[in-house]
């Protein structure tokens, strides 16, 4: 307390009739026109000025994560921003409000994936391919007993190969930054086919959850950066929607197309109780 007033310390943004301080620093003179946005982001969720080579891994995952075409938090952006051209911020956070398991929370659900799996290793890390290979073995071996799906594993476009995910694991390997995730993110990769019976592509969502975790980036935040990657990306669906409309288009092609039916009930599944019981009552 000073005097009968609270105090609330902050090291991010404090400002005086004359200066504002942002991590230590005077803004005005120390961090505009100085210090990238990306470079600046990463400072900010972690509180200590990131490496060059740092930065230039985090700046490539946000890029990665910008925009990935007509995905539905784009369309849903457009399709709010058709209904409601005066709220711009409501467009975009009708597209961020659709970063879920699906599409961009792929990112924090691999991250936290990875590391559990890393901090219940009861042998320790691997020191080679051949024991990251055996602690992916059993890792998906693990999943597919439970069936449960492995976070990052399959796209629904890039079956063959996405194409950020090399890059990310390149950039990282230059930058001396290619950490445990990483390490048994690859491994994932080279060994799944001898559980699933099929090979599935690393997406580029889950490699980027596992470079962030590889920084030391809080995994409560990982969602988060993948958000801030994809606002960007958003605007410029936005900027394009502008200049080459497509949303009504969208919207039209349902309302113009729908088809009435008849109603159908819904009719809750009923399981005996002790199906119901061995899982906890959670069905789904």
């Amino acid at each position: 307390m000073s005097g009968d007033r609270p105090v609330y310390p902050t090291a991010l943004g404090a400002s005086s009739p004359e200066t504002i301080t942002l991590l230590g620093t005077d803004l005005a003179r120390d961090v505009m026109g100085e210090v990238g946005f990306g470079e600046l982001a990463f400072w900010l969720a972690t509180q200590r000025r990131p490496s060059r080579g740092e930065t230039r891994v985090f700046e490539a995952v946000l890029a990665a994560l910008a925009d990935h075409g007509f995905t539905p938090t784009a369309i849903v952006t457009r399709l709010t921003w058709l209904s409601a051209p005066d709220s711009v911020q409501g467009a975009l956070a009708a597209g961020l409000l659709g970063g879920g398991s699906r599409f961009l929370g792929v990112t924090e659900d691999c991250g936290r994936f990875l590391h559990d799996v890393l901090t219940r290793a009861e042998d320790g890390l691997p020191t080679d391919d051949a024991g990251w290979d055996a602690l992916a073995l059993q890792t998906v071996t693990a999943q597919r007993a439970a069936r449960r799906f492995v976070p990052g594993l399959g796209h629904h476009v890039h079956k063959d190969g996405d194409p950020r995910t090399p890059r990310l694991f390149q950039i990282a390997t230059e930058e001396g930054l290619y950490g445990p995730h990483l390490s048994l993110f690859a491994a994932i990769g080279r060994v799944h086919p001898q559980v699933l019976g099929k090979r599935l592509p690393l997406n580029g969502a889950g490699v980027c959850g596992a470079a962030l975790a590889d920084l030391g980036l809080p995994l409560e935040l990982l969602r988060g950066f993948a958000l801030l990657a994809r606002t960007a990306g958003l605007i410029g669906q936005l900027a394009e929607e502008l200049r080459h409309p497509v949303a009504n288009e969208v919207f039209l092609s349902v309302d113009l197309n729908n088809r009435s039916v008849p109603p159908d009930p819904y009719v809750p599944e009923l399981l005996p109780a002790h199906e119901s019981d061995a899982d906890g009552g959670r069905h789904g």
